[in-house]
């Protein structure tokens, strides 16, 4: 009888551990995307050369709309209260009409390698940088990062000779990457999705194939913005495959009890709840700090995640509708002071060339309403409800904490999605776009989190 009643509970416990594990794992998501019915026979695996080029007829079409373009004028000492203020934006489009040079930012988003392949039934774009020099006996880590909306690839730019070629810019050349930048099917250049339900889960999917075609069987992700939930369900579907995630945004989805109790007694009990004294500075008053600022800053996300193709067709129709939809964002989320501003404080962070560079891609592309529509596939079912949500990230987890960040995670939050945070720092400045903002902080956080990973082994990988 003892025999049996130990045996019983040696399988409860068996069962337990294995159902446990099996929960832990996210299904890798097969799916066609492409048009038209999935055809009988094997895909093109091919990996195709790319390059960025644009006609003449594009360029006179554009200067035709930027020319005939109808603005509204501002109300007296609104700044960017009210969204970009249109004075600020006359600027803009002037220099874009005199001064902006389109065929040489074309040569400088070239500089870098391009290629395509066909993944999933879409062609998926990405540049992949490897080091002009390794030191010797080392190899290069590969490194997958992903951008969100409204950026781009592009976004990278200026990280990537860091973390590839980091002893040209005096940092440690311990670990060099080969960095892999694919675009979100979508957006820039990787194709849209023609049928509904493309979430994060088929892009961490699709991302997870493409790393597997380029011969990679273990990498490190990094992300923020859809770049930090595409790299997380990455994480959550092939654990085994990433050596690291790296985040600079880390977002809970799933608020408890505990979140809550946290939210009304944190700033006066801190340490009980885990709280350091910058997360304190950062959330409260949590209502003007936390609430507030979230419902300013996410009309558009309850438009996109609603009914994106009703504004998106304007955006695609109009290039002064789409900068102006998208600078806002480069204002605002780079530094909430910057409402105070006329000029919104974005060339105090950024230059033109740089912010209409990211304009151009989306316009040269037409993708704004198929980037947008990738808030309502993920979106709405409702937030905290899928499957991915509810799973925990096993996998050693950095994460760089950015003081003008839209909404501040502290750590005390963050790991109970992530169970194996080593390394969370509070980054002294830079907001949301922080590969563009603020490369170099960025950089040195990817190296420091990739160096404290490969050093102290803190993943044993089980392989079957």
């Amino acid at each position: 009888m003892l025999l049996e009643i130990l045996l019983i509970l040696g399988g409860i416990v068996i069962y337990f551990f294995v159902s446990k594990k099996k929960e832990e794992r996210l299904p890798f998501k097969e799916g066609w995307w492409g048009k038209g019915q999935k055809p009988d026979t094997e895909g093109d695996t091919t990996i195709r050369p790319f390059k960025v080029e644009t006609t003449e007829e594009e360029l006179s079409d554009l200067f035709r709309r930027l020319d005939q373009a109808r603005f509204t004028e501002p109300l007296e000492n609104s700044c960017f209260h009210y969204g970009i203020n249109s004075a600020y934006l006359r600027k803009v489009v002037s220099y874009w009409k005199n001064q902006f040079n389109w065929k040489k930012q074309v040569e400088v988003l070239n500089k870098y390698p391009h290629f395509k392949t066909k993944i999933q039934g879409i062609d998926i774009h990405f540049i992949h940088v490897k080091p002009p020099r390794l030191p010797e006996g080392q190899s290069a880590k590969p490194l997958l990062m992903v951008h969100g909306w409204p950026g781009s690839f592009y976004e990278f730019y200026k990280i990537i000779p860091l973390l590839t070629d980091p002893a040209s810019h005096g940092l440690s050349t311990e670990h060099v990457f080969e960095v892999i930048c694919p675009s979100i099917p979508g957006y820039g250049f990787s194709e849209a999705p023609h049928k509904k339900g493309f979430d994060s889960v088929s892009a961490a999917s699709v991302f997870y194939e493409l790393m597997l075609r380029l011969g990679f069987q273990e990498f490190y992700a990094q992300g923020g913005d859809w770049g930090w939930l595409i790299c997380t369900n990455l994480a959550q579907i092939a654990p085994n495959h990433l050596n690291g995630l790296h985040l600079n945004l880390a977002s809970v989805t799933n608020m408890g009890f505990t979140h809550l109790l946290s939210i009304l007694l944190g700033r006066h009990l801190p340490g009980l709840f885990g709280f350091h004294e910058e997360d304190v500075r950062r959330m409260f008053p949590f209502l003007k700090k936390g609430l507030y600022r979230i419902l300013a800053e996410s009309g558009y996300a309850h438009i996109q995640a609603t009914r994106p193709d009703t504004v998106g067709c304007g955006l695609n129709d109009s290039p002064v509708g789409l900068a102006a939809y998208i600078l806002e964002k480069f204002s605002v989320w780079t530094d909430p002071e910057f409402l105070n501003l006329e000029d919104g404080g974005l060339e105090r962070k950024f230059n033109l060339d740089d912010l209409l560079t990211n304009i151009m891609i989306y316009w040269v592309s037409g993708c704004i309403v198929s980037s947008m529509r990738f808030y309502k596939e993920n979106m709405q079912k409702g937030i905290g409800t899928q499957k991915h949500e509810k799973l925990t990230v096993q996998v050693p987890t950095g994460i760089a904490s950015f003081p003008n960040e839209v909404m501040h995670t502290p750590q005390a939050w963050a790991q109970k999605k992530y169970t194996n945070i080593v390394s969370f720092h509070f980054m002294p400045r830079g907001g949301h776009f922080a590969a563009l903002e603020e490369p170099e902080l960025l950089a040195e956080d990817i190296l420091q989190f990739v160096g404290k990973v490969e050093k102290e082994q803190l993943w044993t990988k089980k392989r079957k």
